[in-house]
């Protein structure tokens, strides 16, 4: 079956992000746009995933929980897991390696941890969208070791992508890569490319989903994602591309 699929949205943690797109505004949006499976991913913090699964839950969705880390050559890559716990423990790894920079939320931006009925319950003081001491390599494969789906952001932007910041692709324990357009032959290095809307607003939501051919059973009885049927999904590229004209 063909699902809609977005593997790259923000929520009011992300210092650039809007404060209106809460993780109960992403869900509900998600599923009024017709979106099937929806990821969130704040920089280098999953600090909103346990509110996103509630409203998930709420709307109807299958989610994905985990972070759009930042590498200390500035690279994104997402770094999705099916669990909220999955997504929160690689996230305090990556917590102890985000520099403790002067943070002012009047020049950076807000960032807002919330429930799932927008309360708040924090206001984190450290900057989550610095470089992390960690380098891409390392960061890829740390992300693979403990179970994630690890995917380099928008590899064809001039900044924070793979091409721009390293000079190239290198090879990684990947299970796609993500860009915005249609690349040059060579450039996503034989793994599968998918889009996906970056959402920082709630506007951005749903603007660029892919369509999935996933297997019977992708949906586990407890609500979570397998992640190994979306991963074998990607590699097998049954991608379709774009989902929306």
């Amino acid at each position: 079956m063909i699902l809609a699929c977005d593997f790259h949205n923000h929520s009011c943690l992300s210092p650039c992000g809007s404060l209106e797109l809460s993780p109960a505004v992403l869900a509900r949006l998600a599923r009024l746009r017709g979106l099937d499976i929806v990821a969130l991913t704040d920089h280098n913090s999953a600090l909103n995933a346990p509110a996103f699964a509630e409203c998930a839950r709420r709307e109807g969705l299958a989610a994905l929980y985990g972070m759009e880390a930042c590498s200390a050559e500035e690279v994104h890559v997402l770094c999705l897991f099916s669990l909220p716990d999955e997504a929160l423990d690689f996230g305090s790894y990556l917590a102890a390696r985000i520099p403790s920079y002067p943070y002012s939320a009047e020049a950076l931006g807000d960032q807002v941890v919330v429930d799932a009925d927008e309360n708040v319950l924090d206001l984190p003081d450290t900057y989550l969208g610095a470089a992390l001491d960690l380098g891409y390599d390392e960061l890829c494969a740390l992300a693979s070791s403990r179970g994630a789906l690890v995917i380099p952001a928008h590899i064809d932007r001039p900044m924070f992508g793979a091409i721009a910041q390293l000079g190239f692709l290198p090879e990684g324990p990947y299970a796609a890569v993500e860009s915005l357009r249609p690349l040059a032959s060579g450039m996503a290095g034989g793994y599968t490319r998918i889009c996906g809307s970056d959402a920082h607003y709630p506007e951005h939501v749903a603007r660029r989903p892919f369509g999935l051919d996933l297997d019977t059973g992708w949906l586990a009885p407890d609500g979570s994602v397998r992640l190994a049927l979306i991963a074998d999904a990607l590699a097998g590229g049954r991608v379709q591309l774009p989902m929306r004209a």
